[in-house]
């Protein structure tokens, strides 16, 4: 009986903090950034209420009772399924220093690190390439379009968000025949990655008194930056 007069309840709080964050985002006027920013702010207090109910106690806990050595091993296998991307991503932005490293990385790890569960690539010095089709599209001129925050992934563009589409549809673990471990598999990546944010979570406490403006401004700065490979043209204005 409960659970029955809990639904209600549940709706009516979730029906509150939409309405609370589309007042919100009306308050000011949008950034040119930031356009859809009434929707964005919503989307964000959906986020919070979900991921902090449900996905961050689950990262906690699997920070907190699995062993170091094997979230090591679960990082390093996902990373290095990232650096097959980031190699065929410093091709596409003809960067043939990248590339080298990046495809040097994954022959040792895959062949030499038990499929990328031990990174013994970073041990013998070879850098990380983390390039993205996201940065491939800034690098060949294409604007990165309204800012989107989308729950359960986060903050994104347009430009980012159709590399996350092509990065999805491309993953070596979308092709797993298997389906009950092709989808377990993507929920320990998106654990992963969750488990990762962790510590940044208690800078973003400290530092920001709106945690939305926060979160846009960094990832919009963080996302210039690797764009231009550190040296991002000055802002124009009615940018973040």
């Amino acid at each position: 009986m409960n659970n029955t007069m809990n639904v209600p309840m549940v709706s009516r709080v979730m029906t509150s903090l939409l309405c609370a964050a589309l007042l919100a985002g009306c308050a000011g006027a949008p950034s040119r950034d930031d356009p859809f920013e009434p929707m964005n702010r919503a989307s964000y207090a959906v986020h919070e209420v979900v991921d902090g109910h449900v996905v961050k106690p689950i990262a906690q806990a699997y920070v907190d009772y699995t062993p170091r050595l094997v979230r090591q091993g679960i990082s390093n296998f996902f990373g290095n399924i990232d650096d097959m991307f980031s190699f065929v991503n410093d091709v596409l932005q003809n960067k043939p220093e990248k590339a080298g490293n990046d495809l040097g990385r994954v022959i040792t790890n895959t062949g030499f690190g038990l499929f990328g569960l031990i990174d013994i690539a970073s041990e013998a010095g070879i850098p990380k390439g983390n390039e993205d089709f996201g940065q491939t599209f800034g690098y060949w001129g294409i604007p990165q379009g309204p800012y989107l925050f989308i729950p359960l992934l986060g903050p994104t563009t347009v430009r980012d968000g159709s590399g996350w589409i092509i990065r999805a549809y491309t993953t070596p673990i979308g092709y797993i025949p298997d389906v009950p471990v092709r989808n377990i598999l993507w929920g320990i990546g998106y654990l992963n990655e969750r488990a990762q944010a962790l510590q940044a979570e208690s800078i973003l406490d400290q530092a920001a008194l709106d945690r939305y403006t926060f979160i846009r401004r960094a990832y919009l700065q963080r996302r210039e930056y690797l764009v231009h490979d550190g040296a991002p043209p000055p802002p124009k204005d009615g940018d973040e």
